[in-house]
């Protein structure tokens, strides 16, 4: 009974971040990178210090005790929401989101595959590589799409 919702509750959070995408891109763009990145970490500061304040039980580890490796998971979020207001003006929320899963799925399955990073193994199978295969082709597909779509506006100019 839990799977579904788990899922669901994933589909929406890829749905919300393919539309932060576009959101941030275009402040982005107006206002710049930097800036745009800075206001979604801060005000996503302000409402996790919130419902951490008022709905996180405690835990035994902390910031402050936790392995020093684990912290590097908030620079990884800083390298993404950099990547992705740059990118979003130039090739399109499309092209960027699916370029973005393209590669949170390869990565995700390596870590999945030698267990890395302290997860279970979870070795590659025939699904695995072709999910991995069409994934690949869509972003092969959209990027020729955004190629020949560059031509066409060449041309006309």
């Amino acid at each position: 009974m839990l799977l579904p919702i788990v899922f669901t509750l994933l589909l929406i959070g890829g749905s919300v971040l393919a539309a932060q995408s576009s959101i941030n891109g275009k402040l982005g763009a107006n206002a710049g990178v930097v800036e745009s990145a800075w206001l979604t970490f801060a005000v996503g500061a302000v409402i996790t210090f919130l419902l951490m304040f008022f709905f996180e039980s405690p835990k035994e580890a902390t910031l402050l005790t936790v392995p020093k490796w684990q912290l590097i998971g908030a620079l990884f979020g800083v390298v993404y929401m950099l990547a992705i207001v740059f990118a979003v003006p130039r090739v399109g929320t499309a092209a960027a989101t699916v370029a973005v899963i393209s590669g949170q799925l390869v990565m995700s399955l390596l870590i999945d595959h030698f267990g890395w990073l302290g997860n279970a193994r979870m070795p590659l199978d025939l699904s695995r590589y072709l999910s991995m295969a069409l994934l690949m082709g869509a972003l092969a597909l959209i990027y020729i799409s955004h190629r020949q779509r560059a031509v066409r506006l060449a041309v006309q100019q």
